[in-house]
């Protein structure tokens, strides 16, 4: 990816600065305060280098020596420059593609002096110093650019086109060649992959926004849209393949807890049984998470969805529908946490029969690799929806609008499987123009 533009100061290495200090001799790894930093870009900045060390504590002084492409960073306490050393030991900080090393020095504490060099140094330090002080906490992610950059060190990202699916490590690996990503939070909005991403400082942040904005992570697809989040700090509790935290290699997993997934599947097991009658109630069972209860509005609605669904497979596992000895779902008691397994929906607007002798009952069909598609806004074009079933990474086959009215149309996709779990994911989804579109399945084909 191209450099963007970038803002710097650019000055010779100033003599003095270079006699004195002819670079560290490799020590035995004896902890300082001190830490010599090696290889770094030649049109470095001082707020650049300070940012390496901002997130694990105040950095009190800075030493360059651009002739070297090296600098010494001296942080506030040894504890401090512990945390930095073993951490960019296992994630490798990157400055503008370059790879940079860093281990202790054999200086307890740095001299300064009044050379040019010097006062830069020191005016940077100030600058971020001052932007701290305001910002309180030196881990809230304040703009270390030291008011250079103005921007949160936090992007939002979002993938559209998303024709492969794209994870945490895949972004984490493309952000890193921009700068050291030290969280990552992904999930999905709007249908959209999302991420907040954030770097040890604005300035970092601004040059990822500015070279990545709008690339490609794949040939023609997985495009990025790239925003500076309101955020300045990225609270995370896992490391997963959700979330991360490279600072706390220490964070649990979360495993133990029920997965979103689960919270996900009473969704869809709402949307995918509506098709058959009005779910009142869906319940996932705690201690056999691959259980649940669902609650039809009534008993022909019940046996309708059971003769329709049985043996159907959804996730790659085949489905066993049978009739509860339950006649309703509880829902959990006031104050006992039931960490999002059992969903009301008796108010849903997606009802498709509440009406006495709805339309709806005479379209029902048994899961087919071809859906109906209702609620199409004149706007969107055939393109559109294809675009909008394959972004889940699914395989479109065939499509048709109808002749006579263009607000429905035909999808083929490439198996029941994949259709039950097209109409999971894109029943009711926001068409724009408020158009919500409404997707069953069809007897016909294409």
């Amino acid at each position: 990816v191209a450099n963007g533009p970038y803002i710097m100061t650019s000055a010779a290495a100033n003599g003095n600065d270079s006699k004195k200090f002819k670079g560290d001799i490799r020590g035995p790894g004896i902890p300082s305060r001190v830490i010599h930093v090696r290889k770094l870009p030649n049109d470095i900045n001082e707020a650049e280098v300070i940012s390496l060390g901002l997130p694990f504590g105040k950095v009190t002084n800075l030493l360059m020596l651009k002739g070297k492409n090296q600098a010494f960073i001296e942080m506030n306490t040894e504890d401090a420059a512990q945390t930095m050393v073993s951490y960019y030991s296992s994630v490798t900080p990157v400055i503008r593609n370059h790879p940079i090393f860093m281990q202790y020095s054999n200086h307890k504490e740095l001299k300064t002096d009044n050379s040019p060099n010097q006062v830069r140094a020191q005016a940077a330090l100030q600058a971020v110093n001052a932007v701290q002080a305001g910002g309180g906490m030196p881990m809230a992610g304040v703009d270390a650019s030291g008011g250079m950059g103005g921007h949160s060190p936090v992007l939002r990202v979002i993938v559209e086109n998303l024709f492969y699916p794209v994870t945490l490590d895949v972004l984490h690996q493309i952000f890193s060649k921009l700068g050291t990503v030290l969280k990552i939070i992904t999930f999905t909005k709007n249908n959209q992959f999302q991420a907040l991403l954030q770097y040890s400082d604005g300035l970092t942040a601004q040059h990822a926004k500015l070279s990545l904005d709008g690339q490609n992570i794949y040939n023609a697809c997985c495009t990025l849209r790239i925003n500076f989040s309101k955020l300045t700090s990225l609270n995370v509790k896992y490391n997963n393949d959700k979330s991360r935290d490279y600072t706390r290699p220490d964070l649990p997993t979360g495993d133990s807890q029920p997965s979103i997934d689960h919270q996900a599947m009473a969704a869809a097991f709402g949307e995918y049984y509506g098709v058959y009658g009005d779910v009142m109630r869906v319940k996932i069972l705690f201690n056999k998470k691959e259980n649940a209860l669902i609650q039809m509005s009534d008993g022909t609605q019940a046996q309708l969805a059971m003769s329709h669904l049985n043996g159907q497979r959804l996730h790659g596992k085949a489905l066993r529908v049978t009739l509860s000895k339950h006649t309703n779902v509880q829902l959990p008691r006031e104050g006992h946490e039931d960490q999002g397994l059992t969903k009301d929906y008796s108010n849903s607007p997606l009802h498709r029969f509440k009406k006495p002798g709805s339309k709806n009952y005479s379209n029902i069909f048994p899961p087919s690799a071809t859906l109906h598609l209702s609620n199409i806004p004149p706007s969107v074009v055939e393109d559109d929806l294809k675009m909008l079933f394959a972004s889940s990474g699914a395989m479109v086959k065939a499509f048709k609008f109808f002749q006579k009215d263009r607000k429905m149309a035909l999808v083929q996709m490439s198996s029941v499987e994949e259709a039950i779990e097209s109409l999971i994911e894109f029943h009711n989804h926001d068409l724009g123009e408020n158009h919500h579109l409404r997707v069953s399945f069809s007897k016909s084909t294409i």
